[in-house]
């Protein structure tokens, strides 16, 4: 069995220090004749079979880490081969309530990616206008997007008012513009009730709705944006052609 990864650097470091130890010990004391000589040369090479007796032993011990089955990797994404349970309720939803196919994607107001695959989500709907319906679902990557969050907050916000997806555009539209001052300019563009529209922004209830978003990306295995589920099941190809193979199965195996 091939030795775990990791294995082969620590059985050098050890090796090499034993063995340094094991020099040392050959070595001269100091300089100059000692009448007790042949008493120490036989002192240092019972050190030396100290020494190796136990590398062997250690060479063993390291030898059998090495042979015990890994640890499993810890899954990278979305199980492809898994249909994750993804509900829509009080998300916001594109197309027909009673569609039997239903595109769940979750995004990033600031990631470039999620801007590229507003057109594709676009060119599917309009693929299949009765058979399917998309809801958009918030992941804001804080840690790289400082605006992703705000921005999911305003559209949180915004749909408190009946314009969801006017937002979700001009969101999208502005990726580098997303500043505090440019939200709320945006809110005024789409007529919205401003002093409501920022209350909603900062009130625990929009809140809510984003981190509930979160928990559930987390439990479909989401690590990065744009993720696009059809019917709980991950699409790999995000391609128009990738959609309509993906759904084209799901609708002949519905029948």
């Amino acid at each position: 069995m091939t030795p775990r990864r990791g294995m082969q650097p620590i059985r050098g470091r050890v090796l090499l220090a034993v063995l340094t130890l094991a020099g040392l010990a050959a070595a001269p004391l100091g300089c100059g004749r000692s009448d007790n000589s042949d008493k120490d040369l036989s002192e240092i090479r019972d050190t030396q079979r100290k020494i190796l007796s136990r590398l062997a032993d250690l060479e063993k011990k390291i030898d059998r880490i090495a042979s015990r089955p890994g640890s499993p990797q810890r899954a990278m994404g979305p199980d492809p081969a898994r249909t994750y349970n993804l509900p829509v309720e009080g998300s916001p939803v594109k197309g027909p309530a009673d569609a039997p196919i239903t595109i769940v994607e979750f995004a990033d107001y600031q990631c470039p990616f999620c801007a590229r695959s507003e057109e594709l989500i676009d060119q599917a709907l309009a693929a299949y206008p009765k058979q399917a319906r998309f809801t958009y679902k918030h992941f804001p990557l804080t840690s790289n997007h400082p605006q992703a969050l705000p921005a999911a907050l305003a559209a949180v916000a915004a749909q408190k008012q009946g314009k969801f997806w006017e937002m979700h555009e001009i969101l999208f539209a502005n990726q580098r513009a997303l500043q505090p001052e440019k939200l709320k300019e945006y809110a005024t563009q789409l007529g919205l009730d401003t002093a409501k529209f920022e209350a909603d922004m900062a009130s625990a209830e929009t809140k809510s709705v984003v981190q509930d978003d979160m928990r559930l990306s987390q439990s479909a295995g989401v690590r990065g944006t744009p993720t696009i589920f059809v019917n709980g099941k991950l699409l790999q190809n995000r391609t128009l052609e990738g959609f309509k193979e993906t759904v084209d199965t799901l609708l002949k195996a519905k029948g």
